[in-house]
């Protein structure tokens, strides 16, 4: 499967001058977000706790996180972003992508709506 990115938006609230935009890989492996600890910190986004994170090759290291809105696709959600690396490439996780009923098509390679956000 290709790589598909999305621009997002990262805010304190909802009337912040303050924000992080950028284009952000969708990993439907990352349960969090994940953006580069310089950008978080400009757009104002404070470190709330820490969390134990599995990276891809199967280490385990502990990263701080934050919480912030988090706006892509016309949509808008919130929760926790990691203070990543500074070079790193942002993730766009997929809690934030079930939270507003978008699904990755793997086939199309694209992001699709679902027609209703379960409840059940």
């Amino acid at each position: 499967m290709g790589l598909i990115h999305v621009t997002v938006t990262l805010k304190t609230h909802q009337k912040a001058k303050r924000k992080y935009q950028a284009d952000f890989l969708i990993d439907t492996g990352a349960t969090d977000c994940l953006a580069p600890t310089r950008a978080l910190e400009s757009a104002g986004i404070s470190r709330r706790g820490k969390m134990n994170y599995e990276l891809a090759n199967g280490e385990t290291v502990e990263y701080d996180f934050g919480l912030a809105e988090i706006e892509f696709m016309g949509e808008l959600t919130s929760g926790r972003v990691i203070f990543g690396p500074n070079n790193t490439e942002p993730i766009l996780g997929v809690i934030a992508l079930e939270s507003v009923g978008i699904l990755v098509d793997p086939v199309k390679q694209t992001l699709k709506r679902v027609p209703a956000i379960p409840l059940k």
